[in-house]
């Protein structure tokens, strides 16, 4: 079960990297978004993965399943969506005020001025 677990934040990052090196500045979000939810699963896999016992059992008990990596990855869910709306707010104040959403003439402008 693990293995699935990995190769899909394989599969997550390299996605991910794939679109953060497009031209296209939605592209570019969509992939920082790929690479934080991948990010999110590699922290999860990497507390251990339990089948068939709950969250929490008896504290003193070896079946507990630590809850610290999953409150931080709330958190760091918290915070990528934070950033993910301010990432698609400042790409759309950057298509109206340039008209385009392509990186490379964003540049080409920049030159010109």
């Amino acid at each position: 079960m693990e293995i699935l677990i990995f190769l899909a934040i394989a599969v997550l990052f390299s996605v991910g990297t794939y679109f953060l090196l497009c031209r296209s500045l939605i592209k570019v979000i969509l992939g920082i978004m790929l690479i934080s939810h991948g990010a999110h699963m590699l922290l999860l896999a990497m507390a251990g993965l339990r089948q068939g016992a709950p969250p929490l059992v008896h504290l003193s008990g070896s079946n507990a399943t630590d809850p610290l990596p999953q409150a931080m990855i709330l958190t760091a869910i918290v915070i990528s969506f934070g950033i993910t709306a301010f990432l698609v707010v400042l790409a759309y104040r950057t298509y109206r005020v340039n008209g385009t959403e392509d990186l490379e003439k964003l540049r080409g402008a920049e030159d010109d001025e």
